[in-house]
């Protein structure tokens, strides 16, 4: 008799329990709930993408700031002056020599290397 009472108790709970999550999955597919979490995706989108413009503003504007000094310029109120013309060997621009080059014209063959006729 105990072992009748026991497989009845968790047939029905596994009834109950089943029947729960099948409305609820019904309930998350209703028209009305779609479109709200729809929106909600939507807004959460928004905020995430609002937060990427910030960051990349901010993230511009500190290597501006490098920028800026690493070239020694100077900021007097609006306007940028740059700083005394400075040696460096790195942005001066290498000799090379330059030789002729001859120009080479095509002859009387066509594009398979047999001449046309």
């Amino acid at each position: 008799m105990f072992r009748r009472a026991f497989w009845f108790t968790t047939g029905a709970a596994a009834g109950v329990w089943a029947t729960t999550k099948v409305n609820r999955k019904l309930r998350k597919l209703q028209p009305d709930s779609l479109a709200a979490q729809a929106a909600d995706k939507a807004v959460e989108t928004g905020h995430r993408l609002r937060q990427f413009a910030v960051d990349v503003r901010t993230g511009m504007s500190d290597r501006e700031g490098q920028l800026y000094e690493a070239l020694g310029l100077t900021d007097r109120g609006d306007a940028r002056e740059l700083p005394a013309a400075r040696s460096r060997a790195a942005l001066e621009t290498p000799q090379y020599q330059i030789t002729q080059h001859r120009t080479i014209t095509p002859g009387p063959t066509g594009p398979t290397g047999k001449e046309d006729h």
